[in-house]
């Protein structure tokens, strides 16, 4: 399964989305992703700044423009059916978890950073329980695992269960660079779960993480997909072109041609071999890694940054008592302080402030009184 990650870069532009979903299937896509996205839901306001070509502006403001109602997305997903493609979403939070699962997606994408998003999580899991008790086959969900730790993996699936459940090997780095891949992990997380994987490839070549993902026996290979790198779309620097996303196509086909040929371990030998020529056997052999999952230096600094933490939405005094609306499930990212895990969202509701917090600021044990 190749998915061709277009996430935001239709920039709210119907025209934009369909030509993108057309290069993306005539690029060899099966299935053509997309990211529904409401910038409350990721972000405080006072997360801080993101570098663009324009200049500096603020990074909630830049999520705000990503904004699309319901029919955009009910559009995107009517047209990727009419290319024969399947139709993949991040949600990224409940709200908008709610309103994609109204459009019946072929494919829930969870993205790294709402791996630990266990109000979303929970919600997910009770609306795919209440399909099997239909007895109907749950909506497919794939897990993205980068920033993350392999407890944090754990408890994800320990929610959503393993049927129709896939995982995403990734490094949350843009670029990632290809040497820190450790892409043995594949294997190694297929066989601790007992589930289909593969890879998020956010690394810049084309060939060399897809081909020995599959090397490494997944069977998934996500890219970020642009008609222009150029462009000024959030994630278009690391995308891929048409042209390039044919080529990863073709050369990973050819590899699985190549493996049923002659068998499992002729055909890596001679893929090793091929790729060796081109990138040389050091390179491979760091792509390979060691398969002990472990942040990667690339990722290491964002991890309680990218991925979800509580925090405060607005200012409050001591002795004030907290309410579900005053705390969020958010990305630190920029300048704000990281807060506890969503995981102890329903033990901070009702505590009351030891002292005057301000907005924005993580959520810490040591600001709450707890309720008797």
């Amino acid at each position: 399964m190749i998915i061709a990650e277009i996430g935001t870069s239709h920039q709210g532009s119907l025209e934009k989305a369909r030509k993108l979903i057309d290069a993306a299937a005539d690029s060899g896509a099966d299935v053509i992703k997309f990211q529904w996205v409401y910038a409350d839901e990721i972000l405080h306001p006072d997360t801080g700044f993101v570098k663009l070509p324009a200049g500096n502006i603020p990074l909630y403001q830049r999520f705000k423009q990503f904004e699309c109602d319901v029919s955009f997305y009910k559009e995107l997903l009517d047209y990727v059916h009419s290319k024969n493609c399947k139709f993949c979403c991040s949600p990224f939070g409940e709200r908008s978890l709610k309103e994609l699962l109204q459009i019946n997606p072929d494919i829930v994408k969870v993205a790294s950073p709402e791996l630990n998003h266990f109000p979303m999580l929970n919600a997910l899991a009770e609306y795919r329980k209440n399909e099997i008790e239909q007895g109907k086959v749950p909506v497919q969900v794939i897990l993205s695992s980068g920033v993350s730790k392999l407890s944090d993996i754990e408890k994800a699936i320990e929610i959503l269960g393993t049927e129709n459940v896939s995982l995403l090997h990734c490094i949350t780095s843009y670029p990632a660079p290809e040497e820190e891949y450790n892409l043995k992990l594949i294997t190694n997380l297929k066989n601790i779960f007992g589930i289909e994987t593969g890879v998020s490839d956010h690394s810049l070549n084309p060939i060399l993480v897809p081909v020995m993902s599959f090397y490494c026996g997944g069977t998934i290979i996500e890219k970020h997909f642009t008609l222009s790198k150029t462009t000024d779309g959030l994630d278009d620097p690391v995308a891929l072109e048409p042209e390039e996303f044919a080529t990863m196509v073709h050369v990973v086909h050819q590899t699985e041609v190549v493996l049923k040929h002659y068998g499992t371990e002729i055909g890596k030998e001679r893929i090793f071999q091929q790729l060796s020529e081109q990138f040389g056997e050091e390179l491979l052999n760091k792509v390979l890694g060691t398969g002990i999952k472990k942040l990667a230096p690339a990722e290491n600094a964002n991890y309680g940054r990218t991925n979800r933490s509580l925090h405060f939405m607005h200012s409050m005094k001591k002795g004030d008592v907290i309410s579900r609306d005053d705390i969020g499930v958010l990305r630190t990212e920029k300048i704000l302080t990281p807060g506890i895990s969503p995981e102890f969202l329903k033990t901070v509701t009702d505590c009351i402030l030891s002292r005057d917090v301000t907005a924005g600021e993580g959520v810490t044990f040591d600001a709450l009184v707890h309720k008797n």
